[in-house]
């Protein structure tokens, strides 16, 4: 059985690599927006035996038991590499086989590419991972079985997973997926991420309505100017 698995942390100090641009109200807002764009990928996932949840944010929980899915309650957040950890120690001691984590900002994530990630076979020891953007990141896992080595996440977290896999002689299977590589950390994720289509995400609809979007339509150059005239 293959399990899929979601850490959500306490969305209301979320992003703080986007304090220099955005206000602790439109970080807050938009860690929303992306978890309901998540949210919305992970109900029509077809391939997932079960879905959890880990997390100790209250609308995390009810989004959870909305849909069905297990919540896995932690007492206190330490990090999300820890949580992951501790999760899928869980799920394997349930009988699972394997375990795709998946971030809560992919606002351009779609049922299928999950679904896609949860097709591959592969024989343990395995692991399925998709990088970020920029390379460096760990934006999708799956670890075959789901304690197969422990969680890096963060910068350098992609060579950090890649050197556990191969310490374990594990099968490594990378996949790119710009939707599912197209995370939110900080400005320059924040510019890429209107080059998309964002239609139909309630990213889209945030950074539109808060006036985010036309704010950051400028180039960066002529942005930092103007943060520095008075």
């Amino acid at each position: 059985m293959r399990a899929l698995l979601l850490p959500v942390k306490d969305l209301r100090n979320a992003k703080q690599r986007l304090v220099g641009i955005l206000s602790p109200d439109e970080r807050f807002a938009l860690a929303h927006a992306m978890l309901a764009d998540t949210i919305r990928a992970m109900r029509g996932v077809q391939r997932a035996d079960r879905v959890f949840i880990v997390t100790n944010y209250e609308p995390a929980m009810q989004a959870a038991r909305e849909n069905g899915w297990q919540i896995l309650s932690e007492d206190r957040q330490i990090s999300e590499s820890v949580s992951v950890d501790d999760a899928s120690r869980r799920i394997e001691s349930l009988g699972f086989a394997a375990v795709l984590r998946i971030p809560l900002d992919l606002p351009l994530i779609q049922s299928r590419d999950i679904d896609e990630l949860l097709a591959i076979e592969c024989a343990a020891p395995a692991a399925v991972i998709v990088p970020s953007r920029d390379g460096t990141g760990t934006n999708a896992i799956l670890r075959t079985p789901p304690t197969l080595f422990p969680s890096h996440f963060g910068s350098g977290s992609f060579a950090e997973h890649c050197r556990e896999a191969d310490a374990g002689r594990a099968q490594i299977h990378h996949r790119r997926n710009a939707r599912l590589e197209m995370d939110v950390d900080d400005e320059g994720d924040l510019r890429a991420l209107f080059r998309h289509d964002l239609t139909g995400t309630q990213t889209g609809a945030f950074l539109h309505e808060s006036g985010i979007a036309l704010k950051l339509s400028a180039p960066a150059h002529q942005s930092a100017r103007n943060a520095s005239q008075p």
